[in-house]
């Protein structure tokens, strides 16, 4: 193969022979110096060149064109500027280069791929396990007094097409107006928190209502400021809402994401209504069908006559509510699964005669399950969770004490949430506190008849008996001592 050898190259050929050969050539180059040299010598060395240059051309002969050009640059030590590739040569290169690389590609792959299946299957062995809300539980809100209201915004404007309340929300300043919200202190007699016989002034929120000439109640509706995908809420209240077309609540929910994020109803009442429940409202897939036996004192609510959505013959027979999903054809639309407590005198106007009461909500996914507690009246409330109620407001965090819901009494509610249950925690997520007080409505306006028939005589229809003003509306306003939200410590859970 003909080439050309450029004239700047420092082109010399290799002395291709034994060892000995070299150390003559070494010699002869240090007889070179001093001029010592004989022609004789020089001759020999120009005969083992001519020697290696027939190796050389043996070597061409006997590999491909492609090899050529490799071997006559590796052997006269020629660039590739001086000697230019053959584009076969080139291509050849380029495949062998791109197949090191995806080898060492697939190599690094294979050992991530060692590395994160080691981690997996021994991190929690060696490391342990990722940290978890499975600690003691930590005061997160206090709201009491002057600062319960900087926890919640104002909300303006008519009742949701969903409950269509008769009514209209007004903000803080038009409340403050009217007079329908106030900070008061006053002594209660039958505080269980005070540790002496002494007892001191303490701040009491009130929220209430007012009515128009044009019929609709001004009303509040607040809305708290921070999100929550888990944790434990108390409401210590002394007076609910209370009376015919009557429709309080203190819920929590995400309303832009609903039913998709969930409803959870701590306290809400509907006219005459006595007895405490607790409703959660989903999407479908959550059901109450595997919750243990043995942890709850309460029951389910049940749905009777619903009718056929094909016949419209209503159905007679007695279910209980336990499915979640908001529109389960089985029971009453939005009707949700319902905890009830069985003993009674446990909302409304009887927990107003007892000087008022103190609920609960625990939600803890991690341990599979929400529980729902009433204590009324306030001298039933367990020692831990009359110390935690207390103690909440000493600054030293120290001297706090933490409500632990595992001393108190079983619950009277309890939905199984969570890994291996049949309703994903998931469903509930990303909601916010909500306190409203409503009037008739989709719910307590369509009970107008059957829960008030005496002044159902005396007015059509629930809105009419709203907008007359009637002295038993005085009874509708929230009185609070104070809401409280712990949250549990993020600890590594042992392994069991």
């Amino acid at each position: 193969m003909p080439f050309a050898i450029p004239e700047d190259s420092s082109l010399h050929m290799p002395d291709i022979s034994s060892s000995e050969e070299d150390e003559e050539d070494d010699d002869l180059d240090e007889l070179d110096e001093f001029g010592l040299s004989t022609v004789k010598q020089k001759a020999r060395w120009f005969d083992r060149q001519a020697r290696a240059a027939d190796r050389l051309s043996f070597r061409l002969l006997e590999v491909g064109k492609d090899d050529e050009d490799r071997i006559l640059r590796q052997t006269l030590h020629l660039s590739e500027r001086d000697f230019p590739s053959s584009p076969a040569l080139l291509k050849k290169e380029a495949s062998e280069n791109a197949r090191k690389s995806v080898f060492m590609m697939l190599s690094m792959a294979v050992i991530i791929i060692i590395v994160i299946v080691f981690l997996v299957v021994f991190g929690i062995q060696y490391v342990g396990p990722p940290k978890q809300p499975v600690g003691p539980y930590q005061l997160l809100e206090r709201q009491e007094g002057m600062d319960f209201f900087s926890f919640y915004n104002f909300y303006e404007g008519k009742d949701s097409v969903g409950s269509n309340g008769y009514l209209d929300y007004v903000g803080e300043q038009r409340a403050m107006e009217l007079g329908i919200i106030n900070v008061t202190l006053e002594q209660d007699p039958e505080d269980v928190y005070e540790t002496d016989s002494n007892v001191t002034a303490e701040p009491f929120v009130y929220m209430g209502s007012a009515p128009t000439p044009e019929g609709p109640r001004e009303s509040i509706r607040l809305e708290g400021k921070r999100r929550f995908h888990r944790g434990l809420f108390i409401i210590d209240l002394r007076h609910m809402p209370a009376g015919c077309g009557v429709w309080p609540a203190f819920w929590l929910t995400d309303e832009a994401n609903w039913p998709v994020n969930g409803e959870i109803d701590i306290v809400e009442g509907v006219n005459y209504q006595s007895v405490a429940k607790t409703a959660l409202h989903s999407t479908k897939g959550c059901a109450m069908d595997d919750v243990p036996v043995g942890v709850r004192t309460g029951d389910w609510d049940t749905a009777i006559g619903i009718p056929d959505r094909k016949t419209g013959i209503p159905d007679m027979t007695i279910r209980s509510a336990t499915n979640c999903f908001v529109y389960d054809p089985h029971q009453w639309l939005n009707q949700g699964c319902v905890a009830v407590d069985v003993e009674g005198g446990t909302l409304g106007d009887p927990v107003n005669q007892k000087g008022g009461a103190v609920y609960a909500l625990e939600w803890d996914p991690i341990n599979r399950h929400m529980r729902t507690w009433v204590f009324t009246p306030h001298i039933q409330v367990p020692e831990n969770l009359r110390k935690a109620i207390f103690t909440a407001k000493n600054p030293d965090e120290s001297k706090r004490v933490a409500p632990d819901p595992d001393k108190w009494p079983l619950p009277y509610g309890y939905f199984a949430i969570g890994e291996g249950t049949d309703c994903p925690s998931d469903k509930f997520k990303n909601m916010r506190l909500v306190f409203n007080l409503a009037f008739c409505g989709s719910v307590a306006g369509n009970r107008f008849q059957m829960d008030c028939p005496e002044i159902a005589k005396q007015f059509d229809t629930c809105d009419e008996y709203v907008a007359s003003n009637p002295k038993e509306l005085e009874e509708a306003y929230w009185k609070i001592r104070g809401v409280y939200v712990y949250e549990r410590e993020w600890q590594k859970r042992p392994n069991v």
